[in-house]
């Protein structure tokens, strides 16, 4: 019985591989927790070697959770964290580790480049501001600065590339990533004028072939298929690139116009789905514009580098206090008190900022010096208000974030661990003025995937046939909107971007005396 379709979705941390029925419905995961390796440089590396046994370990798990799993899978789909840069030789061996979206090396390089002035123009082909986490900056960075890396490379991958490449033999990327890099988001196709303005017209022979995933399979190699205990020869689907892959398994294309899809974890991704025609490029230059595996679609993004994580940073701040007290709380014990101490504390009381990442902001301002910080805080705050606060900062980023893309919403979907909560849903829901649902997809990332494979093999006639059994049902109730608490954050917001426009030149004179001897 040939009856599954398995989705490998491989995080920065955590690798999954999970298997889905032929209608949606998720069977079993089995996942494997990676490493990435950080210096005080801004560098974060991982090995490929590692991430592709990590890849074959989380699916061999499934077997043990599956009887007869081997011989039930009818099709692979792989995607995977976006940007970052996967350098292999003609060999297809890994030149170095991958430079990874969190590697901050080629700040100076996005500096430089924004500077170009033909940059308004690259960023009206691709809809994708420069930031240090996209492989055309880090290419460029690395021409300038690494060049021995690229005389050595044959192939530039990303993660899920190289995943596939390993899978099948076969050198290619995907549209979605392709052409927010290096091409059109309307042709979903290389622009040789904005490989140019990257300064990487020498090097255009690293990129490879564009397929997408939801057309073409290439077979499950005898070498693949001999690690793995899959047969040889199953069709093997590349997906986009995992943010829009969740997106796809959270709600964010069910047919209804205006609704928005925010992703909830350790960074927020903040989407639409639109026509090509009605993309929204804001003066400002930032942002992706994403396609999407339906004709004529693509999603616009804002994504904040950290999300979740602030709240992550709080939370591990409380347990390595209670620890040198001799109280060992578990990470999962505290984020269970999260919604107790939402309740607890008034709303709109503080200022929180969450730019806690090392590597500052990308959405929707890209600046590699930002960083958190809380405002208005009197000797009578308590710990839950400094948690309602993290998780009002969040609800601030996420509205900045559609601000900069047209406007509001009609609607929100989410996805994420964080909106188990239902203060934080309220919360989310009153920031943007919008009802919310939450997709009952447990994994997403993994479920857009297979379905990229359950319409190449034939499964469905079009996507849209995919989603209405795989998406749309496990969509929730829509939670409406607090009208007075929608007001309340109204005004939080105008103070909070004031501030974030001013917050800067701080940045900037905090990093010269962090750096200062």
């Amino acid at each position: 019985m040939t009856d599954l379709i398995v989705g490998i979705d491989a995080g920065t941390s955590v690798i999954k591989a999970v298997a889905f029925s032929l209608d949606g419905k998720q069977v079993a995961v089995s996942s494997v927790r990676n490493t990435y390796n950080t210096t005080f440089d801004g560098a974060a590396t991982q090995s490929l070697g590692q991430t592709w046994d990590d890849c074959v370990c989380a699916i061999k798990g499934l077997s043990q959770k599956i009887e007869g799993f081997q011989q039930r899978v009818v099709a692979l789909a792989v995607t995977g964290q976006g940007d970052g840069t996967w350098l292999i030789d003609e060999a297809g061996a890994p030149v170095c580790d991958a430079w990874l979206w969190l590697d901050g090396r080629s700040a100076p390089t996005v500096d430089i480049l924004n500077a170009k002035p033909n940059e308004r123009q690259r960023f009206e082909k691709t809809g994708t501001g420069l930031n240090t986490c996209q492989q055309g900056v880090q290419l460029a960075h690395m021409a300038s600065h690494f060049p021995q890396l690229l005389k050595t490379a044959t192939t530039a991958f990303h993660c899920k590339d190289w995943l596939y490449f390993n899978l099948t033999q076969v050198r290619a990327t995907d549209p979605s990533e392709a052409s927010f890099t290096f091409g059109d988001f309307r042709t979903r196709q290389y622009d040789d004028q904005v490989i140019d303005s990257l300064g990487l017209g020498g090097y255009r022979a690293l990129l490879p072939e564009i397929i997408d995933g939801s057309e073409t399979t290439h077979p499950l190699s005898q070498e693949a298929a001999d690690l793995t205990g899959l047969k040889v020869g199953i069709p093997v689907s590349l997906a986009y690139v995992d943010m829009v892959m969740t997106a796809l398994g959270a709600g964010v294309h069910t047919g209804q116009d205006n609704v928005a899809c925010s992703v909830i974890g350790s960074t927020g991704v903040h989407m639409r789905s639109v026509l090509s025609d009605d993309v929204f490029l804001n003066d400002q230059g930032t942002g992706y514009v994403i396609a999407l595996p339906i004709q004529g679609r693509v999603t616009q993004v804002q994504t904040n580098m950290a999300s979740a994580l602030n709240l992550d940073w709080l939370l591990n701040v409380a347990a390595e206090l209670l620890k040198d007290f001799g109280c060992e709380c578990t990470p999962q014990m505290l984020v269970n008190k999260v919604e107790h101490w939402l309740q607890e504390a008034d709303e709109g009381q503080l200022l929180y900022h969450p730019y806690i990442s090392d590597a500052g902001e990308r959405g929707p301002f890209v600046n590699g010096r930002a960083r958190a910080s809380f405002t208005g805080l009197t000797y009578h705050h308590r710990f839950p208000d400094l948690v309602r606060a993290v998780v009002e900062g969040l609800a601030m980023a996420m509205r900045d974030c559609y601000e900069a893309m047209g406007g509001r919403t009609e609607e929100l979907r989410l996805s994420g661990g964080a909106v188990r909560s239902p203060t934080l849903r309220k919360i989310l829901a009153a920031s943007v003025g919008a009802g919310v649902r939450v997709s009952g997809r447990e994994e997403a990332g993994a479920a857009g995937a297979a379905m990229m494979a359950a319409v190449a093999i034939g499964q469905y006639k079009t996507m849209d046939d995919c989603i209405a059994e795989w998406v749309t049902p496990l969509l929730g109730q829509v939670e409406k909107a607090d009208v007075a608490l929608g007001d309340r954050y109204d005004r939080l917001f105008k103070v909070f971007y004031r501030q974030r426009l001013a917050l800067p030149e701080t940045w900037l004179a905090m990093e010269q005396l962090r750096f200062s001897k």
